[in-house]
Formats: structure tokens, C-alpha cells, sequence
């Protein structure tokens, strides 16, 4: 019997691969096959680049080998389009034609949305960073096989600037909170599941302190921080979160718990979406 196949769509450019190793990190696409080996043991990860020109892809029938696909956050935003973007929302279509089981987190819930017919605006309320506080399952969130386990109201890592502002047809919205209507959602259209959230599951304290160090002085110019040296004590608080997540210290300056903090815990969407999507799909098409 062959292992699982996944595959990881990088969300970033060459170029914003190059500035978050610069800030001490990993490409969100190494990050995220990490995770997915981790969750699914023995599982072949591949990755693919759409955003770097000449990239080559896989066509529906590659599509249709896998047995789920993930797509990375990223620091485009896809309402300005052009090739970096455009190969991103076709190649989503095309994962969604094969009937792949596939989740997105953040940029990748965003894509989804474009590729599935609506569209997504810079937030008008402003950026959400750091942690998503009270995300809230709706109805039917509370009922869905993707928060197995999860608390009706939670908090996550996150970082982003843009949101769903129009839902594609066959979409049910599964969380929001007080910054975004659409935290999380399900597509279902002719066959295709798509799972998506606006945060990252993926993401550990260490990998939000990454994004912070890269922003910077943006962060500091929208408010977030004083001063660069605010910043920098604060990544730093994040890092050592990652090392000691039983800082009792730092969990209560920051308001943390066990969302945020237990790995387990912060891995449940995706460790369900490969429960109830990946392997039930496996299975039906006759891999496993």
C-alpha cells in the first residue's frame, strides 16, 4: 500500500520566502509539511510554488493523486492580482475541479474564496495580529467535524490585513469573531470540500514572533508597538512562550491558555480535516 500523499502550495514569492528567512524563519511551506508529517506519520509531503515564475504544476489528473492539499498563509493580497496571485487562484480552482479535499489557512482561506466566485477587501477595522481573540463557532460550526474538540469560543495565532468580504455560493461561514465575520468556513460545490480559516493552526509562538521581527516599523506605525524595542521585547516574550509554554508568567500577561499554547490543541483543525477529509477520501478512491 503507498504512503499518503499531501501537498503544500506556498502562498509567498521567492522574494517574500528570502525576506522571512532573513527574519529567522522557515518558508510557510516547510513549516506547514512539518506539521503535516507530524499529524500524518509515514506521509509523503510534496510542495509547489505557484507564485514563482515557471513554476511547473501539477494538472487535475497530479491533483487527483493527492489525498489532501494544504495552502500556506502569504504577504500578498489577492485583490491586486497579476501572476503571482492569478496562478494561485486557478491552481485552487483546479484542486477543487479534481474533488482533492483541501484547507486554507488565512491567504489560503482567501484564495479559496476568489477561486470559488467571491471576493475578499482589505479589513476595515485594521490588522489582526498576534492572537485572534474570542473566535466564536456559529451553529454550525459547533456542529462541524472541523472543531472536534475545540471550545465554542477560542483563541489563535494569527496575523492578516484582509477578509472575505463577498462568500462564494455553497460556502457556510463556521466562526467569526469581533474582527472577522469569517473566521472559518466550508465550501461545498459539485462534490469539492474546501476547509479554510482566517488564522494559522500551523503556526507556533516562534513563528508569530518571525512575523512580527518582519514587519517591523509597520507595526510600529500602525500602532501595535511604541517603539521598536516594544517590538523586539515582544517577539522575544513569544519566543520563549514556544520554549517554555508553561510560562505562567508570560500565559498571564498575555492572557494565553491552552489554545494558543498546547500544540495539540492548536493543530485540531487540520488534525481534523486529515481525520474527516484526507483519509476518508484515501480510502474511497482506493489508496488505503
Amino acid at each position: 500500500m503507498s504512503p499518503p500523499r499531501l501537498l503544500v502550495v506556498e502562498g509567498n514569492t521567492a522574494e517574500g520566502r528570502a525576506g522571512h528567512a532573513k527574519a529567522g524563519g522557515v518558508a510557510m511551506s516547510e513549516r506547514y509539511a512539518r506539521v503535516l508529517r507530524d499529524l500524518l506519520p509515514g506521509a509523503v509531503v510534496d510542495i509547489c510554488y505557484p507564485a514563482d515564475a515557471g513554476a511547473n504544476l501539477p494538472d487535475r489528473a497530479g491533483l487527483e493523486s493527492y489525498d489532501g492539499v494544504a495552502i500556506t498563509g502569504s504577504a500578498l493580497n489577492v485583490y491586486d492580482g497579476g501572476p503571482a496571485v492569478d496562478s494561485q487562484v486557478a491552481l485552487a480552482r483546479a484542486v477543487m475541479a479534481a474533488r482533492t479535499p483541501v484547507f486554507g489557512s488565512c491567504w489560503g482561506l482567501q484564495v479559496l474564496t476568489v477561486a470559488a466566485g467571491g471576493s475578499v477587501r482589505k479589513n476595515p477595522k485594521g490588522r489582526e495580529i498576534g492572537f485572534a481573540r474570542r473566535i466564536r463557532l456559529t451553529q454550525a460550526g459547533r456542529k462541524h467535524p472541523m472543531f472536534e474538540r475545540r471550545r465554542d469560543a477560542f483563541d489563535a495565532l494569527t496575523v492578516h490585513l484582509d477578509e472575505v468580504e463577498t462568500l462564494p455560493l455553497d460556502t457556510t461561514v463556521l466562526a467569526a469573531n469581533a474582527v472577522s465575520d469569517i473566521q472559518a468556513f466550508e465550501i461545498r460545490r459539485d462534490g469539492a470540500v474546501a476547509w479554510g480559516v482566517q488564522y494559522h493552526p500551523e503556526f507556533s509562538p516562534r513563528d508569530m514572533a518571525v512575523i512580527v521581527r518582519r514587519y517591523g516599523n509597520r507595526l510600529v506605525r500602525e500602532g501595535f508597538f511604541a517603539d521598536a524595542g516594544d517590538l523586539v521585547a515582544y517577539a522575544a516574550d513569544l519566543e520563549l512562550l514556544d520554549r517554555e509554554p508553561g510560562n505562567t508568567r508570560l500565559a498571564w500577561r498575555y492572557g494565553l491558555d491552552g489554545d494558543v499554547l498546547d500544540k495539540d490543541v492548536r493543530l485540531t483543525e487540520i488534525a481534523n480535516w486529515i481525520a474527516h477529509q484526507v483519509l476518508p477520501t484515501r480510502s474511497a478512491r482506493g489508496r488505503g
